[in-house]
C-alpha cells in the first residue's frame, strides 16, 4: 500500500472516529436526561477518541461536542473547558497505561470527577448564582446544606464530585469495554502522535538514550507561556472594556431613570413638595409613580430627588430601598465627601458627570438629571451589580478562550511535531546511527537514512538532503581511504618482507626462516587466547601485529659480517659476542624508522617490532641476552617469538648443522619450559606443534 493511500486512510479514520465520538456524547447524554438518570454521560466518546486518535482528536471532541450544545443553551460553551481538560487528560493516562490497571484506573476516576464535578461546580455557582436551581445535583446539594449548614459553594462542590464520580466511573468502564472491543488493525489507522509521548518511529538505535525529544518540550514550553500571556492580555483588555460597556450599560439605565424620574415631577412645585411634603397636592401619586418606574429598573438602588443649598440636600422625594429607610420631605441630608468637588456645579443646577461613590450605602454609581435650579433627580445603582457581571464575564471568557486555546496548542503542536520536530529527531537519530556504526557497517548506516524519505518541503527537506549527500560522500571517501589504506599497508608489509628477506638471504641457509617464523607466531598466539590465555592482550588487531612484526625479528643481522653469520662450523666467543650484537642493532634499525616515519607507520606494530628484536633471546629464568630479563619482564611478544625462533632453527638446516628430527626439536623445548622458555607458551605451543611442523613445507 502506498504511503499516500495509507495517510489518506488514516485521516478519514480519524475525522470518521471524531464524528463518531462527539454523536456518542450526544446519545448518551440524551438518553442519561430521558431517563431521568442523576448522571451527564457527555463524555465517554471524548475518553474513546482520546485513547484511540490521541490528545488532539480528544479536544476536537470535548470542544464541539459543547460548542453545537451551546447552540441551544450558551452556558454549554462556558464548560466545554471541562471537557478538553479530561480529553487531554485521559490521553496522557492511556499512554502512560493508566487504564489497564484498576486502581490507576480509579486514580483516573477521581481526578475526572474533581474536574468535571469541582470546576463545574465552580462554574455552575458563579455563573448561574448561589440557588441550587434544578440541575442534576440540585436535591444532592440542597440535602447536603440542610445536615451540614455549609456554604451553599461548599454544598453544591461536594454534591457535584459525588455525583460525577459515579458518572465518571460509567464514563471510563464503557469506553474501556468499547476500546478492547475494537480490532487493533483498526486503532493502528486511528492513532494520532500523542503530543506527550514519544513519536511514532521505527529506529532502532542503540544510542536512543542520547536523542532527548527536548525541541517539542522547548516548543510546547513556547507556546503554553504564549498562550498564558495572550490570555493574560485578552483577559485584562476583555476586562477593562466589558467595564467601560457595563458601566456605560448602567449609566444609561440610571440615565433613563432619571429621565423618567423628571417627567412625572412639576418641576414648579418643588418648593411645595419641600415645605408641605406628603401634604402638597399629587405628591403621593407622584411618589408612586417614581416607585413604579424604580420597580420597571430592578438595577436602580436607590431614587431620590434632592434640592441642593449651602446647608445640605433638602429631600423633595426619597423613595424606601431594602434595609434603608428613606428620608422625609424637607429633611436636609449633609453633603456626602464624595460630591464636595462637585458642588460648585450644583449649586448652579449644571449637569455633572457620573459619580462613584462608597460610603455607609455601599459602592454606588449615581447619576443626577437636573430639574429646577438646583434642584436634581438622582439614581443610585450599587456597584455590586457591575462586580458581579464583570465577574461573570470574566468566567466565561476565561472559559472559552482557554478552551480554544487548548485545541489551538493542539494543533499547533500537532504541525510542529510532525512537521519539525519528528522528521529533526529522525535526521539526529540516523545521523548518529551513521556517526557510530559507519566504520563496521557505514552501508546499512547509510541506507537507512536514506530509507526515511523525509518530504517537508521546506528547509528541513533541504537539512536533510545535505546531511545525505554529506554521508554519502563521507562513506564513499572513506571507501577510497580504505582502500588507499591497504595499498599502503599492503605495500608496507611487502617492503618489510622483502627487506627482511635480504637480511635473512645473507644467511644462506635460512632464506624462509621469516615466513616460518610469522606464522608459528600467529599459530601460537591464537592457541594461548583458545586456552583462555592472556586474553586480554591477544585480541584479533594484537595477532595480526605480532604477525607483521615477526619478519623483523632479525634485521639486526644485516650488521654481522658475512663471514660470521655463513660460518659453518662453532662460532668463537668474540665470534658469537658480534652475533649476539644484532638484537641491538635491529632495536636501532626498528627506532630510527619509528622517529623518521611514525606519521606514515602504525605506532604499535613498530612497537612490537621493537620489542621482538631486542628481547626474542631473552631466556625465561634470565640467562638470555641482551638485557637478561626474566620471566614476565620480557614482553609477551619476544617470549612467543623466542618458542618460535628456537623451534625452526632446530627443525631447519643451517650451514653449521643438519635439520634435527621433530621429536627431538620438540623434547628441547619442552626440556626448555621454565628455564629458557615461558611455561605457558610451551604448553600451547605443544599442542599445535605437529600440525606447524607439518605445515611447514608449504611455506618452503
Amino acid at each position: 500500500m502506498s504511503r499516500f493511500k495509507t495517510k489518506t486512510i488514516h485521516h478519514l479514520n480519524i475525522v470518521i472516529l471524531i464524528v463518531l465520538s462527539i454523536l456518542l456524547n450526544f446519545f448518551l447524554s440524551g438518553l442519561a436526561r430521558r431517563l431521568e438518570l442523576p448522571l451527564y454521560l457527555d463524555t465517554i466518546g471524548t475518553v474513546l477518541a482520546a485513547m484511540l486518535g490521541g490528545n488532539l482528536a480528544a479536544v476536537i471532541v470535548g470542544f464541539f461536542s459543547n460548542a453545537v450544545n451551546a447552540i441551544y443553551d450558551i452556558t454549554k460553551l462556558y464548560y466545554g473547558i471541562i471537557s478538553i481538560l479530561i480529553g487531554v487528560l485521559a490521553s496522557i493516562f492511556h499512554t502512560k497505561r493508566f487504564f489497564e490497571h484498576p486502581m490507576k484506573v480509579l486514580l483516573a476516576i477521581v481526578i475526572f470527577a474533581c474536574i468535571g464535578g469541582g470546576l463545574g461546580s465552580f462554574f455552575t455557582y458563579f455563573l448561574q448564582g448561589s440557588d441550587f436551581g434544578a440541575g442534576i445535583s440540585a436535591p444532592l446539594s440542597s440535602a447536603i446544606y440542610s445536615m451540614t449548614g455549609s456554604s451553599k459553594l461548599f454544598s453544591e462542590f461536594c454534591a457535584d464530585i459525588i455525583i460525577d464520580f459515579f458518572d465518571k466511573t460509567l464514563v471510563v468502564a464503557v469506553a474501556i469495554i468499547i476500546y478492547r472491543m475494537i480490532p487493533d488493525f483498526y486503532k493502528r489507522y486511528t492513532k494520532w502522535v500523542f503530543l506527550f509521548s514519544p513519536a511514532p518511529s521505527n529506529e532502532d538505535s542503540e544510542h536512543r538514550g542520547e536523542i532527548k525529544r527536548s525541541l517539542l518540550r522547548k516548543v510546547i514550553v513556547m507556546v503554553i507561556v504564549a498562550e498564558i500571556l495572550l490570555g493574560t492580555l485578552a483577559t485584562v483588555t476583555g476586562f477593562i472594556l466589558y467595564r467601560q460597556v457595563s458601566v456605560g450599560k448602567f449609566t444609561d439605565i440610571a440615565q433613563g431613570v432619571t429621565k423618567a424620574a423628571s417627567i412625572v415631577i412639576d418641576a414648579e412645585r418643588i418648593d411645595e413638595f419641600i415645605e408641605k411634603g406628603r401634604n402638597a397636592k399629587g405628591y403621593n401619586e407622584i411618589e408612586k409613580n417614581l416607585y413604579g418606574i424604580k420597580e420597571s429598573f430592578p438595577q436602580t438602588t436607590y431614587l431620590y430627588v434632592y434640592k441642593i443649598l449651602e446647608d445640605g440636600c433638602h429631600v423633595v422625594f426619597d423613595l424606601d430601598s431594602e434595609g434603608v429607610e428613606a428620608g422625609e420631605p424637607g429633611e436636609i441630608v449633609e453633603f456626602d465627601p464624595t460630591f464636595v468637588p462637585y458642588l460648585p456645579k450644583l449649586f448652579k443646577g449644571e449637569e455633572i458627570e457620573p459619580i462613584f461613590s462608597d460610603d455607609q450605602f455601599g459602592k454606588l454609581l449615581t447619576v443626577y438629571r437636573p430639574l429646577k435650579g438646583s434642584t436634581y433627580v438622582a439614581a443610585d445603582i450599587a456597584i455590586d451589580e457591575i462586580v458581579a457581571d464583570e465577574f461573570k464575564f470574566v468566567i466565561k471568557l476565561l472559559s472559552v478562550f482557554f478552551g480554544l486555546s487548548i485545541i489551538i496548542m493542539s494543533i499547533v503542536l500537532e504541525f510542529v511535531n510532525r512537521g519539525i520536530v519528528y522528521p529533526v529527531n529522525r535526521m539526529a537519530s540516523a545521523s548518529m546511527k551513521f556517526a557510530y556504526r559507519f566504520e563496521h557497517d557505514g552501508e546499512a548506516a547509510f541506507k537507512f537514512m536514506e530509507s526515511l524519505k523525509i518530504r517537508t518541503f521546506d528547509e528541513i527537506e533541504n537539512l536533510y538532503k545535505s546531511i545525505l549527500k554529506m554521508c554519502r560522500d563521507l562513506l564513499n571517501y572513506i571507501k577510497q581511504l580504505s582502500i588507499q589504506n591497504k595499498r599502503i599497508t599492503r605495500m608496507q608489509n611487502e617492503i618489510i618482507i622483502n627487506f627482511a628477506e635480504m637480511v635473512e638471504a645473507r644467511d644462506n641457509s635460512t632464506g624462509n626462516h621469516i615466513k616460518k617464523t610469522a606464522f608459528y607466531v600467529e599459530a601460537i598466539a591464537k592457541e594461548l587466547r583458545k586456552n583462555g590465555r592472556f586474553t586480554e592482550i591477544l585480541t584479533d588487531a594484537y595477532i595480526a601485529k605480532l604477525k607483521r612484526s615477526a619478519p623483523l625479528h632479525d634485521i639486526g643481522k644485516i650488521a654481522v659480517p658475512d663471514s660470521i653469520l655463513n660460518k659453518p662450523g662453532k662460532l668463537t666467543e668474540e665470534e658469537f659476542e658480534i652475533m649476539k650484537s644484532h638484537a641491538i642493532e635491529g632495536q636501532k634499525i626498528l627506532k630510527k624508522i619509528e622517529a623518521n616515519a611514525s606519521d606514515s607507520m602504525d605506532d604499535d606494530y613498530l612497537k612490537e617490532s621493537i620489542e621482538m628484536a631486542l628481547y626474542h633471546h631473552e631466556k625465561w629464568n634470565g640467562a638470555g641476552y641482551p638485557n637478561g630479563l626474566r620471566g614476565e619482564d620480557i614482553p609477551l611478544s619476544a617470549r612467543i617469538m623466542a618458542v618460535a625462533d628456537v623451534f625452526d632453527a632446530l627443525v631447519a638446516e643451517r650451514v653449521y648443522k643438519k635439520a634435527m628430527p621433530y621429536e627431538k626439536a620438540m623434547e628441547i623445548i619442552l626440556e626448555g619450559a621454565g628455564t629458557s622458555f615461558d611455561p605457558v607458551i610451551v604448553e600451547a605451543f605443544s599442542h599445535i606443534a605437529r600440525e606447524l611442523y607439518d605445515k611447514r613445507t608449504v611455506l618452503e
